[in-house]
């Protein structure tokens, strides 16, 4: 019996959304594409959630750009403290301050005070965690590269490209938004899902799906039930935001078909 895979795009600390995913579907496997933390008010709860989950075996965490960008600082910070080298510790704070200025500041906030000297050990511990691009196919396995059956493909922003302002890959997949494609899937790949860019309902482009809408600002969140020979069932969760807000996001591709749930405080649709 093939297990039930839910992605879960953007969340950028919303653990209320993240709950109500978990109590509605409570035996899942969950994909978290990453951008977990920042810009919302409680990335912390996110982060420490997933990797209960992680732990448990229940998710599979993978690396969106904001993530990147607070590794960035940490990376070049612990280099320093093992070469003493001045150049790695202005490359760590100059990363630190990458992240800050895109909305590591609300982890800041939240934490009241943050430093790359005591950086918090579950924020390292779940980078170390974080993949960048897996496959799931019919039975609900997992792999890392793409396997002989259909998959389907999962990463933050885009599948793996060679692009020309990132010549790696797996960097591609953290950064490229839809109008930088094409992006070619490899054999046996079905279509692809991410999040990365807000749209104001979750859309198809081509064999590529677009989740975020934006939860932090708007209070919703869609997650997506993996079906490799078929577009994916879509919940969205409606909670606490302002959903007026999604009509500053590009429109492009064709809606998906979802099914609303309204939770406690959410405004009217």
């Amino acid at each position: 019996m093939s297990r039930q895979i839910l992605i879960i795009p953007d969340l950028h600390g919303r653990p209320d959304l993240l709950r109500a995913a978990l109590d509605r579907f409570p035996d899942a496997h969950y994909v978290s594409l990453g951008d977990a933390i920042d810009r919302g008010p409680r990335s912390m709860p996110v982060v420490e959630t997933l990797m209960d989950l992680h732990a448990a075996g229940r998710a599979t965490l993978l690396m969106g750009n904001h993530e990147r960008m607070m590794e960035e600082g940490v990376r070049w910070y612990r280099q320093y403290l093992g070469t003493h080298d001045l150049g790695d510790y202005r490359r760590a704070m100059e990363g630190y301050q990458w992240w800050m200025r895109a909305g590591g500041e609300t982890v800041r906030t939240e934490l009241g005070g943050l430093t790359l000297e005591k950086f918090p050990p579950l924020l390292e511990a779940y980078l170390k965690v974080l993949r960048r691009v897996v496959y799931v196919t019919a039975d609900g396995d997992i792999h890392d590269e793409p396997p002989p059956h259909p998959s389907v493909l999962i990463a933050h922003a885009s599948p793996p490209v060679r692009h020309p302002q990132h010549p790696n890959p797996l960097s591609a997949a953290l950064w490229l938004r839809p109008f930088e494609g094409p992006f070619p899937l490899p054999d046996g790949v079905m279509y692809s899902v991410h999040g990365h860019t807000p749209v104001p309902t979750p859309s198809r482009l081509g064999r590529h799906l677009y989740l975020d809408l934006g939860a932090y600002d708007t209070g919703r969140l869609a997650v997506a039930e993996v079906n490799v020979h078929g577009l994916p069932q879509v919940t969205v969760f409606c909670g606490r935001g302002d959903p007026a807000r999604a009509r500053k996001y590009a429109r492009f591709g064709e809606p998906i078909p979802v099914t609303p749930v309204d939770l406690p405080g959410a405004p009217p649709r």
